[in-house]
């Protein structure tokens, strides 16, 4: 019998593995892991900048932490490309909104009742109107409005000067003015507010900070750092700014109480303050020769402006100098102060999202004859007035809205920047009666 033939037809497929409900792909599952992943990471990234706008200790933490893990250059691209885009979004989302003021502005600045000599071309004093006890005649300070940076890109009041009343003495005539600029002509949120002090009624101090300026000399080690304003001057404080980079941002100099802290560099703008009460803004080689005769002197970057000139660097299209590590073009936050051309003004800047050439021109409109950068970055420069609070102790007060800052800040908290602050000149004696 024969054998019957072996089937040629195949032999039936294997039923199709059947998946759990639920389950995905090993390839799906890899591909949404890497988008949650780069959300999550987009998120913290949006988190932590916001943080770092918004929490005055943060930017400090996390630009200091990454430094030490990354190093300084590759934080340094990490900030320039985040302020860049920044600044990209910001062009987008608010290229066609028209610049804001921050405080009323007065349709018309009083007229002084008798004009004296002009100071300068942006400075002018008036007249006495009463005579003082002593028969010292006190001239009233007020600044000359100097007008928007730019007719076409300004807000209602720029360039007008308009008093900071003092809190403490509200009767008594103004020591200091303020006004608001826009000094870039395609960013209407680039602002700079300026402060013009009455130097010869103001006193102008350096405080150093309890980890900044980093000693790099013995007798620097040894320097008394107390931090904050001392209690004494309480009584006649009227404000306080920011002062310079870290030491390790360029080792800019620094001298207080007769204790060099770091040495000065011939290229420093420097910030000097004479035995004579004069203060002056000028590069160290043309100070050098009179140290003796300062109380004081604080470094920043080469000067922005020296006797009315603007630095030839600031109209190249590559500025580096200013900005610590960060490019002089990066639009930030910066301060910087200036001197008129007699010295008898001080003027102290603080800039919302500006380059180092704005900065500059924006100072030098308000007046400021030679000028000097201090700190920038976002949760640095600022200034603060100071008035009573509820209680009677001091408080602090910003200028504008936007800054970092406690009510303690330099005066009840220990600052570990260094820090300039305003007092009061004191009082003159009544003369002897005849």
């Amino acid at each position: 019998m024969a054998e019957p033939e072996a089937s040629t037809s195949p032999a039936p497929a294997a039923p199709p593995a059947q998946q759990h409900p639920g389950t995905r792909p090993p390839r799906a599952r890899r591909r949404r892991w890497i988008l949650g992943a780069v959300g999550v990471s987009a998120l913290a990234g949006a988190g932590l900048w916001i943080a770092v706008h918004r929490i005055p200790w943060m930017g400090p933490l996390v630009a200091g932490g990454l430094r030490a893990v990354i190093g300084t250059e590759n934080v340094t691209d990490l900030e320039e490309t985040a302020y860049a885009v920044e600044d990209r979004i910001l062009r987008l989302f608010r290229g066609n909104e028209p610049p804001k003021t921050y405080w009323e502005v007065p349709e018309e600045a009083p007229a002084p009742a008798a004009p004296a000599a002009s100071l300068t071309a942006a400075v002018a004093l008036s007249a006495p109107t009463a005579r003082a006890s002593s028969g010292v005649v006190p001239a009233l300070f007020r600044p000359k409005d100097v007008g928007p940076s730019h007719e076409a890109w300004s807000a209602p009041g720029d360039g007008r000067w308009v008093p900071i009343v003092d809190h403490a003495r509200p009767d008594e005539p103004p020591r200091l003015y303020k006004t608001l600029l826009h000094p870039d002509p395609s960013r209407s949120w680039a602002e700079l507010f300026v402060v013009a002090v009455d130097l010869s009624r103001v006193d102008l101090h350096l405080m150093a900070g309890s980890r900044e300026p980093a000693a790099t000399t013995k007798e620097g080690e040894t320097l008394a750092r107390p931090a904050k304003i001392p209690e004494a001057h309480h009584e006649h404080l009227l404000a306080a700014f920011n002062g310079g980079f870290m030491t390790e941002h360029g080792k800019w100099g620094m001298r207080l109480d007769d204790v060099t802290v770091v040495p000065p560099r011939d290229k420093g703008c420097t910030v000097a303050l004479y035995r004579d009460d004069r203060v002056r803004i000028a590069p160290w080689t043309a100070l050098a020769a009179d140290e003796a005769g300062m109380r004081w002197w604080r470094q920043a970057p080469s000067c922005m402006a020296v006797g009315g000139e603007l630095h030839p660097a600031l109209r190249a299209p590559n500025v580096r100098n200013w900005g610590a590590t960060l490019d002089g073009n990066t639009v930030i936050r910066r301060s910087a102060v200036g001197m008129d051309r007699d010295g008898k003004v001080l003027f102290v800047a603080i800039s919302n999202h500006t380059t180092a050439t704005a900065i500059a021109l924006g100072l030098r409109h308000a007046g400021a004859w030679d000028v000097a950068q201090l700190d920038v970055n976002w949760s640095y420069p600022k200034f603060l007035l100071y008035e009573p609070g509820e209680d009677g102790a001091l408080k602090a007060v910003a200028l504008a809205s936007g800054f970092e800052f406690s009510e303690d800040e330099y005066i009840r908290k220990r600052s570990r920047r260094d820090f300039f602050y305003l007092t009061r000149k004191p009082s003159a004696p009544p003369a002897a009666a005849p």
